[in-house]
């Protein structure tokens, strides 16, 4: 479904990826762990051409999209669910996931997009209860509940979800992730950058660690969490982190 070669990302004269070569197999789970200022929002960014890169990217049905822009990008339904939710505070949860239509039902578009919200609203109930509320009025799960909802109306092919868990509450985790494994079973491709990641390796199918900048391990993730490399590096730090 995607695949990375020798991606290089830059901001200004530093050179955040040195090198990353990732496969995202059409239909599984492929996770990102790795370090606070390992690259891995940086490899997202650089999919949804935010970043200057090089190297190539080359997406099933799309060829290499290495040269395109956000917008390209985007309308291509390689849909980024940003670190921090980026949702409207202003917009009602409605409106908000009526923004997720955009790149194929246009700013002024008059296809009916009903079924793709009710798709949302049946996966996350709490947005159809609080479909009149704004953003800003929303809890820290039920925001990024929200920002996923956006996407999810976008019709992707490729998920990225950046730091979905990041300050939320452990039940809240539990019930979003439960959410992110249900969207994969209906047959989405998940691309995940995950903090958790004990979480990251329970719920995904391959497992890729970076760190300054460079890919240094990867398998499949039922093999990686009884590597005691990544024991050592990642699960002790997730379990104090837990406690």
């Amino acid at each position: 479904m995607l695949q990375i070669r020798d991606l290089h990302a830059y901001y200004g004269p530093i050179e955040a990826l040195k090198g990353i070569d990732i496969t995202v197999k059409e239909g599984k789970i492929t996770c990102l762990i790795g370090s606070n200022g390992a690259g891995k929002t940086t490899l997202l960014k650089s999919i949804s051409g935010m970043i200057k890169r090089t190297g190539s990217i080359v997406v099933k049905g799309d060829g290499e999209i290495i040269d395109k822009n956000s917008r390209y990008i985007a309308n291509h339904r390689i849909i980024h669910v940003p670190e921090g939710r980026h949702i409207f505070p202003g917009l009602s949860v409605k409106n908000n996931l009526e923004v997720g239509t955009i790149n194929w039902h246009g700013f002024f578009g008059r296809q009916s997009y009903a079924n793709e919200l009710e798709e949302v609203y049946s996966l996350f109930p709490r947005l159809k209860e609080r479909e009149n509320q704004l953003g800003w009025s929303l809890s820290g799960g039920e925001q990024q509940m929200l920002a996923i909802g956006r996407a999810m109306m976008a019709k992707p092919k490729i998920l990225m979800l950046d730091e979905p868990s990041m300050g939320l509450a452990p039940i809240v985790i539990s019930e979003l992730f439960e959410k992110i494994v249900q969207i994969n079973q209906q047959g989405m491709t998940i691309l995940l950058v995950e903090q958790n990641a004990r979480l990251a390796l329970q719920v995904s199918d391959f497992t890729y660690i970076i760190d300054s900048g460079k890919g240094i391990l990867s398998g499949p993730s039922s093999d990686l969490k009884n590597d005691s490399r990544v024991i050592e590096a990642y699960l002790g730090k997730a379990v104090q982190k837990c406690d």
